[in-house]
C-alpha cells in the first residue's frame, strides 16, 4: 500500500488537516510549517491522489478523449494537440482507444464518468446517442466529430468532407481522368459515409459514372486488397480515391505488386494529410483536415462548455484543403 496523507502528517509532526491545507493551498499555514510539510513530502516521495481529491471536491481538472483506432495515423496529432491545449488550460488529459468496438466504447465512456472528467472529446462513431446524452445529463461536456446534433453540454466539430473530396475529383478531372474508382471505409462510420456520398455527388456533377467502389477497412490491409483487385479490372480505372492515407498506402502497394506504376498507370489519392502521406514513396496527394486544429479546438470547446453558465453547444466547421503529392499525375493515353 502506498503512502498516505497520514504518513506525511506523522513524519512531519503535524495534523492531517495541516498537510491537506498545504497540498491543496487552502487555509492559513505558517511559513515554517508550510516548508516543513513540503520538505517531508519530498523526502518521503509522496504523491497526492489527485483523482480522489477531485472526487471529494467535485471539481475535476481532467478532460478525456476517446478515439477509434490509435494506430490510425489520423489520431496521434489530434491527441497530441488536444493534450497540449488541455494542459495550457489547466487540465490533465486521459485517453481511451476503442478499436471500433461498441462495447469498448461504452467502457471508455464509463471510465470517463468514473474519473469525474469535466469533458470528453468523442472521436469515434461507435457510441450511442443514449450514452452521449448520459454524459451530458451528468453535466459532462461532450464534443464529437461529425456525429450528432448539438445540444446542452454537446458541441460538434464538422469537417468539410464534401469540399475535400470534391477538390480531389475536380483535380483528377482537370488532368484527364474519367474512370475514377473509390476505396471505401467502414460502412457504419458517418465520416466514411460522408466521403462516399461526396465522391458519388462530385462524379455526378461532372457527368461521370461513379465506380467501381471497393470495400475497405481504413487500414493498410484493406487498401492492399483493393489495390490488387483494381489491378485486375478491365477496363482499369486511371485513378483511385482512397478513404484515407493509410488505405492509399495499401492501394499503392497492391498496385505495385501487380506490376502497375503509380502514377504513370494509375493515380492514387488519400485523405487526412497524415505524416504517412508525406513520407510515403511516392508521396500521396491527399486532403488536409487540419488535425492539430481539431485537437486544439476540441479542448477549447470542452473548456468553454464546462465553464459556461449557459452550456448550449455549437457546431464548429473545420476546413479541408487539397495537398498535391507525387502519387497523382495526368491520365495515361489510351
Amino acid at each position: 500500500m502506498g503512502l498516505t496523507i497520514r504518513d506525511v502528517a506523522k513524519a512531519a509532526g503535524v495534523s492531517t488537516a495541516t498537510v491537506s491545507n498545504v497540498l491543496n493551498k487552502t487555509g492559513k499555514v505558517g511559513r515554517r510549517t508550510h516548508l516543513l510539510v513540503l520538505s517531508t513530502v519530498k523526502r518521503l516521495g509522496y504523491f497526492p491522489n489527485v483523482h480522489a481529491r477531485h472526487l471529494a471536491s467535485h471539481d475535476s481538472r481532467t478532460l478525456g478523449i476517446i478515439v477509434s483506432d490509435i494506430e490510425n495515423p489520423f489520431f496521434p496529432e489530434v491527441i497530441k494537440s488536444f493534450e497540449v491545449r488541455a494542459r495550457q488550460l489547466g487540465y490533465d488529459a486521459i485517453l481511451s482507444d476503442t478499436n471500433y468496438d461498441p462495447s469498448r466504447t461504452r467502457k471508455a465512456a464509463e471510465r470517463m464518468m468514473e474519473h469525474n472528467v469535466r469533458g470528453v472529446a468523442v472521436m469515434t462513431s461507435e457510441i450511442s446517442m443514449q450514452l452521449i446524452h448520459e454524459l451530458a445529463r451528468r453535466r459532462i461536456a461532450v464534443t464529437f466529430l461529425d456525429l450528432a446534433p448539438v445540444g446542452t453540454y454537446m458541441s460538434n466539430l464538422r469537417i468539410d468532407y464534401f469540399s475535400g473530396v470534391e477538390q480531389i475529383i475536380k483535380y483528377l478531372y482537370t488532368i484527364g481522368h474519367r474512370r475514377i474508382a473509390f476505396v471505401a471505409g467502414r460502412p457504419r462510420l458517418k465520416s466514411n459515409i460522408a466521403r462516399l456520398q461526396a465522391y458519388e455527388k462530385s462524379m455526378q456533377d461532372l457527368g461521370l459514372e461513379a465506380g467501381p467502389i471497393l470495400p475497405g477497412d481504413l487500414r493498410f490491409e484493406g487498401g492492399l486488397a483493393a489495390g490488387s483487385a483494381i489491378a485486375k479490372l478491365s477496363p482499369r480505372p486511371t485513378a483511385v480515391v482512397a478513404i484515407n492515407d493509410l488505405t492509399a498506402v495499401g492501394v499503392i502497394k497492391g498496385l505495385l505488386k501487380a506490376g502497375c506504376r503509380v502514377p504513370q498507370d494509375i493515380s492514387v489519392t488519400g485523405f487526412d494529410n497524415t505524416r504517412l502521406a508525406e513520407y510515403s514513396n511516392p508521396s500521396i496527394t491527399t486532403v488536409d483536415v487540419h488535425r492539430e486544429m481539431v485537437g486544439r479546438m476540441a479542448a477549447d470547446v470542452l473548456h468553454e462548455l464546462s465553464c459556461s453558465a449557459n452550456p448550449q453547444g455549437k457546431e464548429y466547421q473545420v476546413p479541408a484543403e487539397l495537398i498535391l503529392g507525387d502519387s497523382s499525375g495526368p491520365a495515361p493515353s489510351e
